[in-house]
């Protein structure tokens, strides 16, 4: 599999006017490259070994772009057709999608090299850093806060400037994915539900409740910012000064959920053997709820891709289930009780079960993942209940006791 390393990198005055210009140059041949796509006949359009073919033939006619790093302008030209394929597989699966879009200066911020065109240096005489470098760009330190890969493990490298106007270096290496367990003889004490909210980011069947993070400071100096930035004249110096202090606003939210996320998702694909979570639509979820922001602001759709990525790196089972009623459903007899979000507590009115609705969804996580893929399936042993376990009784909410608020 492969596994994404990013470093800082802290290129000089004319490393960084070089290394812009070449940015824009890929920029531009990434737009050539799209206009000569859908100028062609829709069943005779060019393929990407088709447009690596015709590379030659445009630096011909531009030489410009023959000023760059040719393996680059290929990884330029392949990218494209990486999108179309994302495209493709959105419309096959019913989403509304347009064309690839024309990128002016300024919009494309990177520029890739594979196989060939990079180096690393690691004698560099200082402690904590490396030098990256790049052909027809070249040298830059780079900052190793972990382990560099040599030259030839790397399959990839990519120079990208933030709008903030940081520098990174991102490698990509190939890394052995390690065998997963089988899940017939997983304990059902190595699974663990995983049940997404607000009010607790996290809730798990083992009722470990992990609370979202505070970012109302960080939201407040984002909007102070935006509003100096509106009150500047576009375009001007002090324009362009407060736009980058918008910008490192906006990115100290971003690292701060990406490195909470981080935290979270490592934590448990170490403690747990199976993790099985909601398979959440959260795109219409945004569109149709009155807590949009919230949610947005809960990022579900990083932390379940962080998930998947980190369970592939340390061997962990992820089962996505079906989230429809896991919250209704009552754990012991699965009579389903509708509930409003302002009431916290699940009282079952058919057994008298009660416990945190957010655990009892949990709960219904981990017996669906487990149902699935056949782990820690052990009986245990069944309730009493005011009515047979098989019945399927829709509850009005007023017959739930509130037994908390929405702040506990």
């Amino acid at each position: 599999m492969d596994l994404t390393l990013r470093f800082r990198a802290y290129p000089d005055d004319p490393t960084v006017s070089e290394a812009w210009r070449h940015i824009d140059i890929h920029r531009q041949i990434r737009n050539h490259a799209v206009r000569d796509y859908y100028h062609a006949e829709w069943n005779d359009r060019p393929s990407a070994y088709d447009q690596h073919s015709k590379l030659t033939d445009w630096k011909r006619e531009w030489p410009t772009f023959a000023e760059v790093s040719a393996h680059a302008a290929q990884q330029t030209v392949s990218q494209i057709h990486r999108d179309l394929t994302v495209l493709k597989e959105h419309r096959q699966n019913g989403r509304k999608v347009g064309r690839l879009k024309w990128q002016g200066a300024g919009d494309f911020r990177s520029v890739t090299y594979q196989s060939e065109g990079y180096d690393v240096d690691h004698n560099t005489g200082r402690d904590g850093y490396a030098t990256l470098h790049l052909s027809k760009i070249g040298d830059m330190p780079i900052r190793t806060h972990r382990n560099l890969p040599e030259t030839d493990e790397i399959k990839r490298v990519a120079l990208k400037k933030e709008t903030t106007g940081e520098w990174f270096a991102t490698f990509v290496i190939e890394a052995d994915e390690p065998e997963k367990p089988d899940p017939k003889e997983i304990d059902r004490n190595d699974c663990v539900g995983v049940d997404l909210g607000i009010l607790s980011y996290i809730h798990t069947s083992d009722d470990c409740s992990v609370e979202p993070l505070a970012l109302s400071d960080e939201y407040d100096r984002y909007a102070r910012e935006q509003r100096s930035l509106d009150r500047k004249e576009h375009g001007s110096a002090n324009w362009e000064k407060q736009r980058r202090a918008v910008a490192t606003a906006r990115r100290h939210i971003k690292r701060k959920v990406i490195d909470f996320q981080h935290k979270l998702t490592s934590w448990l694909v170490t403690e747990y053997e199976v993790v099985c979570v909601e398979d959440l639509d959260v795109k219409p979820m945004l569109e149709t709820s009155q807590s949009a922001k919230n949610k947005q602001d809960a990022a579900w759709s990083q932390f379940l891709s962080l998930l998947e990525y980190k369970a592939d790196l340390h061997g962990t089972h992820i089962v996505s289930v079906d989230p429809r009623n896991t919250t209704k459903e009552c754990n012991r007899c699965g009579v389903k009780t509708d509930k409003p979000l302002w009431v916290r507590e699940h009282s079952c009115p058919a057994c008298g079960h009660e416990e945190d609705r957010d655990l009892n969804a949990a709960k219904n996580i981990l017996d669906r993942g487990l149902e699935q893929i056949g782990a820690g399936c052990s009986e245990s042993t069944p309730v009493q209940t005011a009515l047979p376990a098989f019945t399927r009784v829709r509850v009005d909410a007023k017959r739930v006791v509130e037994a908390g608020s929405p702040a506990a």
